[in-house]
């Protein structure tokens, strides 16, 4: 049963967009530090990161909001200190 939950969890990694680096790459990020951490959690919370260090080094200011920021450091400090 879980093989098939993560075959559809796979499915929209299709509607991601290559050409953007800027959404693909933590995305990746994401996809990859999943099964290594061992958990989805953390995962998420490396894509996170990396989705606004990304942006904050192209740019992107707009696409970032406040509470992106205030996550992506929490989530920076849990790292440190956990």
């Amino acid at each position: 049963m879980l093989v098939i939950v993560g075959l559809y969890m796979m499915s929209p990694i299709k509607d991601i967009d290559l050409n953007d680096y800027a959404e693909s790459i933590p995305a990746f990020i994401t996809i990859i530090m999943m099964p290594l951490t061992y958990s989805i959690s953390d995962g998420i919370l490396c894509g996170m990161i990396s989705y606004v260090a990304i942006n904050a080094c192209c740019g992107n200011f707009k696409k970032l909001s406040i509470t992106m920021w205030v996550l992506a450091i929490l989530f920076v400090l849990k790292y440190i200190f956990i």
